[in-house]
Formats: C-alpha cells, sequence, structure tokens
C-alpha cells in the first residue's frame, strides 16, 4: 500500500479532519504491524535472490532490472513517508484536539520505526512539539508560523512533483546503461546519503529549512535524514495487543491515549537517534519527565501512561550519562524507590522488612512490567555506587531499597517468564549497590519452613542458588546471564561467613566419588568447573572466584576440589602457581579458622588421586620399561632436541614459576637466578676483604 500523500494534504488545505483521519486511519491499519520498513523489504529481496540462484545457478540481466525497479519503489515510498512526517508535524501544531489528534499521533509513532524517516523528527520545534502533548513540557514549540499553511502544503506537492519529475529524468538518461551497471548504480545512491552522516551530524537541524523560499528537494531531505543509528529488531511489546488501535472513548481516558501515543514516539525517536538524545539534554525535558513521575507516584491508581514514562527515562538514562548524573543528582533514588513500592503494593512488618506469606498474591503483569522498567533505571544511575562508602542518609535508603528488592526476589509474578526477567534486574541491581547495605537481605527473622544457617535467615540466599541454577541449565547468552549472579554470590561470600557456609554446602559438598574429572557431570559444581576454561574471561574468572572464596581463599583446597588444569588460570592471574603464598591482599573476607575435613571415601583414594585433572586416573604402563639406561639416555637427548626446535621457533615457549608465583619464560628464571648467584656472591666476596681488612 503506498501512502496517498496528495489526498491528505488536499484535505489538510480543506479544512476536511474526517477526510484526513480516515486516510490516516487506512495507514495506520495497514502498517500497524510493521517495524522496519526497509529492512523487511531488503531481507524479502535478498531470499527471492538466493531461491533464484539455487534454481538458475546463475543471474540472468533481466533481474537487474527488476532489482532496480524495486529499489526505485523503496525510495518513492521513503520520500513519502519522510513528507508525511513532516506534514503531521505541522499539522498537529495547528492544534488538533480528540480522535483526530490520536489518529495522528498513532501514524507519527508508526513513521518513527524507520530511521530513515526520523529528520523532521529530530528538530527542536518538533521535539517540543511531541514534548508537550506527552505533558513534559508546557513551551510552544516554534514553528513555521509565517508560512501560511497553503503555500505550506503546496510546496510539498510541487516538491513530489519535481521528485516524479527527477526520477522519469534519471530513467530516460539510464536507458542506454547496461543492467549490470544500474544494479550497481541503484544502491550508490544509499551509499551517497550514508556518506552525508558526518556532515549532518557536525550541524544544527533546525537550521535545515523544511519548507520556506529555498524549498529543498526531496533528496536533499532524503539525505539530511539518515544520520541515526540502526534500529535492532526486539520483540513486540506485550501491551498492544492489550490496546485498541481503532476504538478509544473520550474523556479522560482520551487524554491518557494521547499522551502514551506522543510518549511512544519519543521513545522511538530518542532511541533510534543521536541528535535526538542530544536535543533531549539541550531541551532539558529531563526534568519535566521527572515531574511527570513524581505525579503519577503520588495517584492512588498508576495510568498506563506510567510505562513509557519509565521506558522512555530508561532510554535516555543509558544513552546519556549527563542525565544519568542528574536524575541521581535531582533524588531519582528516592523517586524510583517510591515508584517501585507502590508497583509492589507492599506492606511493612518492620522498618526494612515488608510482609511476605503464602498468601501473597503474585505480581500482575501490568505491575511486572512497571517494576522492571524500574529496576533498568535504578541500575543506570547506581550503577557505580558498589565500592563506594555511602553517607548515613544513602545508606538508609539503600536499605530501604534493598528490602524492597529483597521482595522482588521472593514474589512470583503471572507468568513464569515475567519472574525469571524480575530476578534478573534485581541481581543487576543488587550487584550495583554497596554492599554493606546487603545485610538486609539476612536480617529478616526466621519462620517455620524457611531455610536457615547457623540461626540466620537464607530463604533470599537460597532464591539466588536456585536462579543461578536455572542460568546455569539454559546455557543461553552466559555472560550476560551468569556473571552478575556470579559476582553477587561471590561479594556475597566472601562477606557473610553464614552465606559462605550455606552456599558451599550446596555447590561445594564434601568430596566422596573422586572417580570422575571434577567438571564431568551435570551437578552445579560441575557447571561451574566447567565455566573455569570458558573463552570469555569475564566468564571464567567470575566462576573460578566463586569457588575459590568458597574454598576460603586457599590454594590446596581449591586445586582439590577443582584439579591443577582448572585451578591454573586464576593462579597464575593472582600469583599463587607455587601453591604457596598468602591469600590476596585485596581479600576482606571473613573466614573461619575451621579446616576441610576429608570425608573417609576420599581419604582411602587421596593417594591415588591425579592432582592435574582432580580423579583417581588408572595405572599406566611405564613407557620406559625394558629400555636400557643407553636408551633410556637417547630418548631424553631426542626429546630435548625437538623441545628446543619448538621453543627457537617459537611455536612453544617454556615457563616456569617465579618466587612470587607467577608464570614467566624460563629464559627469565636463569636470567634471575644468575642475576641473584652474582649478587650473593659479590656480597660475599665483601665480606671475605672486610674481614681480611679487619
Amino acid at each position: 500500500m503506498e501512502v496517498d500523500l496528495q489526498g491528505i494534504i488536499q484535505c489538510m488545505k480543506l479544512g476536511d479532519e474526517t477526510g484526513v483521519q480516515t486516510h490516516l486511519q487506512e495507514f495506520n491499519k495497514e502498517f500497524a504491524q510493521c517495524f522496519f520498513f526497509d529492512a523487511e523489504e531488503k531481507d524479502r529481496r535478498k531470499q527471492r535472490k538466493l531461491e533464484e540462484f539455487k534454481k538458475n545457478k546463475v543471474r540472468d540481466y533481466t533481474d537487474s532490472d527488476s532489482d532496480c525497479d524495486e529499489y526505485d519503489q523503496e525510495d518513492r515510498g521513503l520520500i513519502l513517508r519522510q513528507n508525511l512526517a513532516v506534514v503531521l508535524l505541522r499539522f498537529m501544531r495547528s492544534g488538533l484536539k480528540g480522535r483526530l489528534l490520536r489518529v495522528s499521533l498513532r501514524t507519527l509513532r508508526i513513521l518513527s520505526r524507520d530511521k530513515k524517516v526520523l529528520g523532521p523528527m529530530v528538530t527542536d520545534s518538533a521535539l517540543l512539539t511531541v514534548a508537550k502533548l506527552a505533558g513534559l513540557t508546557t513551551c510552544d514549540a516554534s514553528d513555521e508560523a509565517s508560512i501560511p499553511d497553503s503555500d505550506f502544503y503546496d510546496n510539498i506537492i510541487v516538491s513530489l512533483t519535481e521528485a516524479k519529475v527527477f526520477q522519469c529524468r534519471s530513467d530516460e538518461d539510464e536507458g542506454d546503461v547496461e543492467a549490470s551497471n544500474q544494479n550497481e548504480e541503484c544502491p550508490a545512491f544509499d551509499e551517497d546519503a550514508k556518506s552525508d552522516v558526518s556532515n549532518a551530524t557536525s550541524g544544527d537541524l533546525d537550521c535545515i529549512s523544511w519548507v520556506g523560499s529555498h524549498r529543498p528537494s526531496i533528496v536533499e531531505m532524503h539525505r539530511g535524514s539518515t544520520h541515526q543509528k540502526a534500529l535492532e529488531q526486539g520483540r513486540r511489546d506485550r501491551r498492544e495487543s492489550q490496546e485498541e488501535e481503532e476504538e478509544e472513548e473520550e474523556g479522560s481516558s482520551g487524554e491518557e491515549t494521547q499522551r502514551k501515543e506522543a510518549m511512544k514516539v519519543l521513545c522511538n525517536v530518542v532511541y533510534n537517534s543521536t541528535w535526538a538524545q542530544e536535543k533531549f539534554s539541550a531541551l532539558r525535558l529531563m526534568c519535566g519527565l521527572i515531574e511527570c513521575l513524581s505525579t503519577s507516584i503520588s495517584c492512588s491508581s498508576p495510568s498506563s501512561v506510567q510505562f513509557y514514562e519509565l521506558r522512555l527515562m530508561f532510554l535516555i538514562t543509558a544513552l546519556r550519562p549527563e542525565l544519568r548524573t542528574q536524575l541521581h543528582q535531582e533524588g531519582g533514588v528516592s523517586i524510583l524507590t517510591a515508584a517501585l513500592e507502590s508497583c509492589l503494593e507492599v506492606e511493612w512488618k518492620e522498618q526494612y522488612e515488608c510482609v511476605l506469606g503464602p498468601g501473597t498474591p503474585p505480581i500482575s503483569l501490568e505491575a511486572s512490567q512497571r517494576v522492571i522498567e524500574i529496576l533498568k533505571i535504578l541500575f543506570n544511575v547506581t550503577y557505580s555506587t558498589h565500592r563506594q562508602e555511602p553517607s548515613e542518609d544513602d545508606a538508609a535508603l539503600y536499605r530501604h531499597l534493598v528490602a524492597l528488592l529483597r521482595v522482588c526476589l521472593m514474589r512470583k509474578c503471572t507468568l513464569s517468564e515475567d519472574t525469571d526477567e524480575l530476578q534478573g534486574h534485581t541481581v543487576n541491581l543488587l550487584s550495583a549497590l554497596p554492599l554493606q547495605c546487603l545485610d538486609v537481605l539476612l536480617v529478616v527473622p526466621l519462620q517455620p519452613g524457611s531455610e536457615q544457617c547457623h540461626g540466620v535467615n537464607m530463604d533470599c540466599v537460597h532464591t539466588l542458588v536456585q536462579f543461578m541454577e536455572r542460568r546455569l541449565e539454559s546455557g543461553d547468552k552466559i555472560k550476560e546471564k551468569v556473571t552478575p549472579i556470579l559476582n553477587l554470590l561471590t561479594e556475597s561470600c566472601r562477606a557473610h561467613r553464614e552465606t559462605r557456609h550455606y552456599i558451599r554446602k550446596h555447590i561445594l559438598p564434601p568430596l566422596r566419588d573422586v572417580s570422575q574429572r571434577p567438571e564431568e557431570g551435570s551437578t552445579v559444581k560441575s557447571r561451574l568447573i566447567r565455566l573455569m576454561t570458558h573463552l570469555d574471561t569475564d566468564v571464567k574468572h567470575c566462576a573460578a572466584d566463586l569457588i575459590f572464596v568458597l574454598c576460603k581463599e586457599n590454594v590446596s583446597r581449591f586445586v582439590k576440589y577443582t584439579g591443577y588444569g582448572n585451578a591454573a588460570g586464576l593462579l597464575a592471574t593472582r600469583g599463587l602457581l607455587g601453591g604457596q603464598g598468602p591469600r590476596t591482599t585485596s581479600s576482606d573476607g571473613q573466614y573461619s579458622s575451621d579446616s576441610d575435613s576429608d570425608t573417609e571415601e576420599y581419604r582411602q583414594v587421596k593417594d591415588r588421586i591425579n592432582p592435574v585433572t582432580g580423579r583417581v586416573e588408572e595405572e599406566q604402563p611405564d613407557p620406559m620399561e625394558g629400555m636400557t639406561e643407553d636408551e633410556k639416555e637417547e630418548e631424553a637427548k631426542r626429546l630435548i632436541m625437538l623441545f628446543n626446535k619448538l621453543s627457537t621457533g617459537n611455536i612453544i615457549q617454556p615457563m616456569g614459576v617465579d618466587s612470587e608465583g607467577k608464570l614467566v619464560p624460563m629464559s627469565g628464571l636463569r636470567q634471575n637466578s644468575l642475576t641473584e648467584e652474582r649478587e650473593s656472591g659479590s656480597e660475599n666476596d665483601g665480606d671475605t676483604e672486610e674481614g681480611e681488612k679487619n
């Protein structure tokens, strides 16, 4: 379906609001589910080319003509959508109200999904217009008031006519060119447009006159709007299925729908345009967004707009560091904590204890989505506070927040996938908060059926361990999904002795069966040890750190449970390969002095365990058996020659452990030992000479 832009403009000129609404509703219905105009078309074209190639094994020249036609259609559709955005923004500034305004905003929201149409939407006047409709500001947009509406729409129609004439002339000029050359020139237009990105972003888009005495060509408008980042395809918002796309009630619900549609437009534009992100900061729209969120929190029943306010705040704090700092300075943590408390509808039992019981209802779908957005924003604002020493007021605020996060961990959502997502974002936020404030998770009194260790409530820790097990079993996106929970458990075990005892009992039970390698099997310990040799450095370090802390950072115990081969990476990093030496100096763990008692089964086979593999190995025949002393000497010389050849060719580099327990090349070890010998010899000579003189 092609946009009937001229028909829409004629209706706008005549003041036929019914006609405009009808045209826009047809467009909205056609493209309601279309998220990526150009990407979808290109994917379809690639698939057709692949099928034709498989069928014919060779491309005919006629295919190039069809490709060029497809590019022409795509460019024409892009031009129409760009100009539709221009006229819609001008039309909305004329004071639209009611259903026509909501339909126009929905059309603008659909257009804002296309990154190449964002040019007219990222000007100051356009952003202020949409922000005012969203309730973020009361400032009037500076529009082209000096240009009569009739001239404005006539200029757009003339531009469309010029584009058609330009396209026809281009087709005539290229009529004698070979089809293969046409196929190469068509996409070159897009490359030229992309080459203007740096120039477009270096100036002020508001200086680009979309209409007026100098009427830009459609090609100029196309090139001036391609400076945005590419959208990555994501899952469709489930909230859309709950909203009526055509029928909306009037009155207060109509105003709410208007704000919601405007907020969606801002979310799309900010997410897809670096320029819009900078303008959002320059126009100080964050202040209005904070005020709107504070007002919605005080309402007894939050409106559906609150979710999109939170979504916009998450996007802008994730993309603009200065706005992240501004939100923190303006009390964003306390505001968002109050919003979280309102969404969870908690009842307080003690200062840092919420009422949680078996009869507590699950978190609804709407509430869980708002809670997830709040947690994401809080992470953006507080991620740098983990290693900081909070003030007394901040510590009280963070402890209040941690008490709410305990509710997020312990309560279920209506859908199981929402529960997992909610717990994941809760873990991320817990890992960002100051460690000394996490003791709130353990101060809850014991209840009948509670998990406990040495009289301390471990229900929350038990939930975290179960969450880690689910993430390990899924094996999906290991780095993104597993490293946060591993870091959180590691820091908690280092800081709280009871937490370490409880988690060690579940992950590192006393060794009994040592017939398998430590990394073999489906237990949590085996999965973690397999991660210790993962290709990703962050993943293997996080897994190794957790087990190392569970072993109280004792090298021999660490090797006992993992095998020297698996432990070598962490030991090399920390300079503990020699097996001796104190624990890391940065460690402030609360470790007891109890010893690691071996089981009877382990003691029986302890002498036969291979320390490298960590299991009992089958006895292997002696390879030197039956060889004479001369043959053994010849074999040793041959091996030495092979090692020298590999070493001189830089294929391998022999390594050794220095006095600090770190891996260094063998050549460096020899030089250090010779230097030490010379120094010790010179000292002895000096002592002798001095004795003779005396």
